[in-house]
């Protein structure tokens, strides 16, 4: 497929995005990010956007970065990502590995408040907030395109003691949970090991 036509393609992605979003609802506590009443599968729209084409469209053409991704040992791996939308409005996605929903929307392309934002919501709710659920323990490897590192330690806490993998966090870090002075001083040893700090 030439690129001219990938182009199309995405366009039409693009405006079938925009009409579904218009569609999110407004919820004074999650301000500004607005939500579906339940999680769209990515799949879904491209399949009603380019019917026969969607076999030749990649989705991950799609993405303008990715925000959190979250491995464990076991080669699963869960990720948060942004597309970038013609009306400069992000939509939030997550994808497993098998599944990529739409989960959200908020805010301008500029900047990365609303980021911050989404993702506070996301640990202070455990994701229910957005129509899912956190589950298992902690990863093993963290990346993101945030590297404020205070940020992830109060993201972290909120995420892990709401869903109650604490224990898994002193795990990680040969803890025990009497030695402990407290669980945020446990994740910031825990993202010493899972983010390692770049060299200067």
């Amino acid at each position: 497929m030439t690129s001219f036509n990938q182009r199309l393609l995405t366009a039409r992605v693009l405006e079938a995005l925009e009409r579904r979003v218009k569609q999110f609802r407004r919820r004074e506590e999650l301000w500004p990010i607005r939500v579906p009443p339940e999680p769209v599968a990515l799949e879904h729209v491209i399949q009603e956007a380019l019917g026969e084409d969607s076999r030749r469209f990649d989705p991950g053409s799609l993405r303008s970065r990715t925000l959190l991704r979250l491995e464990w040992d076991d080669e699963v791996s869960w990720e948060v990502w942004v597309i970038a939308l013609p009306s400069k409005t992000k939509l939030y996605c997550d994808s497993d590995g098998e599944e990529t929903r739409l989960l959200a929307s908020g805010g301008r392309n500029e900047g990365d408040e609303n980021d911050r934002i989404f993702l506070r919501i996301l640990a202070e709710t455990g994701g229910q907030a957005y129509g899912i659920e956190s589950a298992g323990g902690a990863p093993t490897r963290v990346r993101s395109s945030i590297t404020d590192r205070a940020f992830w330690v109060e993201f972290f806490v909120d995420l892990f003691e709401v869903t109650g993998a604490e224990a898994s966090v002193r795990q990680a870090i040969s803890r025990q949970a009497q030695d402990r002075p407290d669980f945020q001083t446990d994740v910031e040893e825990w993202l010493k090991v899972v983010i390692p700090t770049r060299p200067s």
